[in-house]
Order: structure tokens, then C-alpha cells, then sequence
């Protein structure tokens, strides 16, 4: 992935702008800044779920999977009709192999609806690994995962990366990457000037 001179918006709005950085296969990227900098709608562009004010984004197709706040999984399914579902939209990767690397084998067919919010994350996470994408595109991927789920992520985040993967992270947790840290600050946008005063960004996104 790279990314040239990327401006990006919120509710019309632009946040981000000048945003250049290159992601490389095997390479992480962690991305930094205040609540309400842009993170999120960073991402959202990135994974094309939103378009760019200006600039350029230049990715395979189908190259990216992303990740976000939301688990987005369906409560009426089990974890393993989630997971089979996922597998067949992207037609990719082993549900079992996902179960596993999650520690979801347990949960296979309990419905998703009367799992704890972390077993939720869980799956939501092991989405990840049935997609076949190699760009992991996420978004405070760690929310509700205690220390031993946040170390099983790490390793298959370490997986991934040795495998010629990459990853987009905006997290401020430490998962012990070898990874290069994208301050968002610099880039953020100057506010708009609405009848001579400064215009509040709306920040329902982060």
C-alpha cells in the first residue's frame, strides 16, 4: 500500500490532510495521535468504505481487510456459521484454522448473541484470518481482550507479518511489534472559518 498526499473528511469536513506513508510486505505500521484526530476515518478511507477528499491510495484489489471498532458478526449465527460466512464472502481461509489460532474451538457453536464482549472481539479478530488478504487494515483491535487474548493477537499479528502480510494499526497498546509509529498530528487539517469563528470538527467517529 501506498498512500500520497491523502486528505480525508469527516461529515464533509476535511481532518487529515498531506497523509504520505508506504507499507511494505512483512511491515507493520502503527498510527498515533489524540482522540479525535481521525484515526478511524483514516482507516475507513484506506479501506475504501469512504472516499478521499484528494490525494491517491494505490492497493491491489481485494487486497485489504480491515477491522474496526465493531465486531461484525451476526448474533443470530454460531462463532462457526460467522466465521463460514465471512469465509465465503471473501472465499478464503480455514474456519477451523481460525478457531484455533483464537482459542474459539469451545465456542464454535454457541450462538454469538451469548458471547461476552470479549469472545465477541475474539471472533470479530479471527475474521481476520479467514479473508486471505494480505493488508490487515484495524481499528483499536484490542477493546475488550484481556492480557492473555491481547498476547494470542500479537503472535498471529507476528504470524501474519512473517508470512509477507502487513498491517494498519491504530492502537495504544504495546503488542510488541517491530513496528514504525505514523504521528497523525502534523497532518491534522486546519479548521474551517464559519462566520469568523472556528468550526468544531464533528468527532462522532472516534
Amino acid at each position: 500500500m501506498r498512500v500520497q498526499d491523502l486528505t480525508v473528511a469527516r461529515a464533509g469536513i476535511a481532518v487529515l490532510e498531506g497523509v504520505s506513508f508506504a507499507l511494505a510486505p512483512g511491515a507493520a505500521l502503527v498510527l498515533r495521535g489524540p482522540n479525535g484526530i481521525g484515526k478511524t476515518t483514516l482507516l475507513r478511507t484506506l479501506a475504501g468504505l469512504q472516499p478521499a477528499l484528494a490525494g491517491k491510495v494505490e492497493v491491489g484489489p481485494e487486497a485489504v481487510a480491515y477491522a474496526a471498532h465493531a465486531d461484525g458478526i451476526k448474533t443470530v449465527l454460531s462463532v462457526r456459521e460467522n466465521l463460514a460466512f465471512w469465509a465465503s464472502a471473501y472465499g478464503g481461509g480455514d474456519v477451523d484454522s481460525a478457531l484455533a489460532a483464537m482459542n474459539l474451538q469451545a465456542l464454535a457453536d454457541r450462538r454469538a448473541a451469548n458471547l461476552s464482549a470479549g469472545q465477541k472481539r475474539r471472533l470479530g479478530l479471527a475474521r481476520l484470518l479467514v479473508t486471505g488478504r494480505p493488508i490487515w487494515v484495524m481499528d483499536e483491535p484490542t477493546v475488550s481482550l484481556d492480557t492473555a487474548s491481547v498476547a494470542l493477537f500479537a503472535g498471529i499479528l507476528r504470524g501474519h507479518l512473517a508470512t509477507g502480510g502487513s498491517a494498519l494499526i491504530a492502537t495504544h497498546i504495546d503488542l510488541g511489534l517491530e513496528a514504525e509509529v505514523l504521528d497523525l498530528t502534523p497532518y491534522k487539517a486546519r479548521a474551517p472559518q464559519m462566520g469568523g469563528r472556528i468550526g468544531a470538527f464533528d468527532e462522532a467517529f472516534e
